[in-house]
């Protein structure tokens, strides 16, 4: 039995994303690899305004060490959409994000994703502990 279609109500977060006329394919819906971008600028959003994330002097950094993305219905510009976030699992130096494309006023994801997140330090590339204001923030998004 496959999994129900998630639903607006099983996230505790969203970003609202305005796609953008490039985001089309040629099928004229939006590609496949740019859910992706809509992840990355989800959680990233998330952990620069919420959890403190130094993207640019910061000793620690994400890297993106796995991601998939199942898709259920299509988006094409210019939908506006808004990206459910949650965390499906916190480690010491992990997180897991579970998140869903959404069209604004919609109850089901268009599609729904998945991707962890390695909390390294920007000197050496090793994992550290995902600091307190980071963890604290990942915290208020564990399902």
């Amino acid at each position: 039995m496959s999994n129900p279609t998630p639903q607006r109500t099983d996230y505790p977060h969203f970003q609202p994303i305005t796609t953008r006329w490039h985001d089309n394919d040629a099928y004229g819906h939006v590609n496949n690899v740019t859910y992706y971008s809509f992840f990355d600028t989800a959680v990233n959003t998330y952990l620069i305004q919420v959890g403190g994330l130094d993207i640019h002097d910061g000793e620690v950094v994400g890297f993106v060490v796995s991601s998939a993305c199942d898709y259920f219905a299509s988006i094409a510009f210019p939908d506006l959409i808004e990206i459910g976030l949650r965390v499906g699992k916190l480690g010491n130096s992990s997180v897991q994000y579970e998140l869903a494309v959404f069209k604004v006023g919609e109850s089901e994801a268009c599609a729904a994703g998945r991707f962890v997140h390695v909390f390294v330090d920007r000197a050496s590339n090793q994992p550290v502990p995902i600091p307190a204001g980071l963890r604290g923030a990942l915290e208020r998004l564990v399902i």
